[in-house]
């Protein structure tokens, strides 16, 4: 059994390390471009240097996290077709670090679908790539775990690919509801090996969480 806070008890992120936050900083002060979109494996850029992934269902709030880290409005651009963008688009971070915005999975489908979508491309890429360090799936704390999201989890640690929890629109709940959810997804990451066990709450309306995932990224660009 999850053991979740008190009803009335708040929400506090952790703060991040001073210097740690710097660093974090200003590698995302850097220009970040897109320069790669692949639909066939065959067609993956040449590894080279450090890569990040963001997986999330459809509609998690990928686009805008992304947005937010980087400090660009547009960046990383939302389908206007949910669930319909099948390609790994490639960003290259200051030539520091590239991102890796996977397509969303799970609008309208069920686990067993998710996991034959990701039998192909996606997962031949988490398995098969040298230069991935983690993977950061988002999960949107708004709504309860989905299946899909347990069958992506599932097919992460089959991989054997370090992936680390990102809670999204954190601003909608208020700071007890905040705390039962981190609670509730820190016990989720536990639960599985390959996950990270530090969760990370975020919200890309009010900036809560930026800094603190920054400096995750940070640290694997190092």
């Amino acid at each position: 059994m999850i053991a979740l806070p008190p009803a009335g008890a708040a929400f506090s992120a952790p703060t991040p390390d001073p210097e740690a936050e710097e660093a974090g900083r200003l590698l995302f002060a850097l220009d970040c471009r897109f320069f790669f979109a692949a639909q066939r494996l065959d067609q993956l850029p040449p590894p080279a240097g450090v890569e990040v992934a963001f997986a999330g269902r459809s509609n998690v709030g990928k686009s805008s996290l992304i947005n937010a880290l980087t400090g660009r409005r547009a960046l990383a651009r939302a389908s206007s077709q949910p669930g319909r963008t099948r390609q790994l688009n490639f960003f290259d971070l200051g030539g520091r670090i590239t991102l890796v915005d996977m397509p969303g999975y799970g609008y309208a489908r069920a686990a067993k679908d998710i996991k034959e979508d990701w039998q192909g491309l996606m997962f031949d890429y988490l398995r098969g790539r040298p230069t991935l360090a983690r993977v950061f799936l988002l999960l949107d704390a708004r709504i309860e775990i989905k299946p899909s999201d347990g069958a992506v989890m599932d097919l992460l640690d089959e991989a054997a690919v370090s992936y680390q929890l990102v809670l999204t629109k954190t601003d909608a709940l208020k700071p007890a509801q905040q705390a039962r959810k981190f609670a509730e997804v820190e016990a989720l990451s536990r639960a599985h090996p390959a996950a990270y066990p530090q969760v990370i709450a975020t919200s890309s309306e009010t900036g809560a969480g930026i800094a603190e995932l920054r400096v995750a990224i940070a640290a694997l660009a190092a």
